[in-house]
């Protein structure tokens, strides 16, 4: 199992790849809006028969989940 640290890394990293090609994220409901996508792409892949899942895809959409959720707690100045 992959050490809480090493998740937390991942999900950093791509916080730090998205606000790079992205625009800071200008409201809640713009943070909202995008964080909903990403656990839609999840919810889609979860539907599936289990024997039908991509490990890799729930793990890809998991960590930008978080990486969405860090990079809204950042733009939108919520973490003194």
């Amino acid at each position: 199992m992959i050490p809480m640290e090493q998740i937390a890394a991942r999900i950093t990293d791509e916080a730090i790849r998205a606000s790079n090609l992205h625009k800071p994220m200008n409201s809640a409901h713009e943070a909202y809006a995008v964080i909903l996508e990403e656990v839609d792409e999840f919810w889609e892949e979860v539907k599936k028969k289990s024997s039908e899942r991509s490990r890799e895809k729930m793990r890809e959409e998991l960590i930008q989940i978080g990486a969405m959720a860090l990079r809204s707690l950042h733009d939108l100045k919520l973490c003194d």
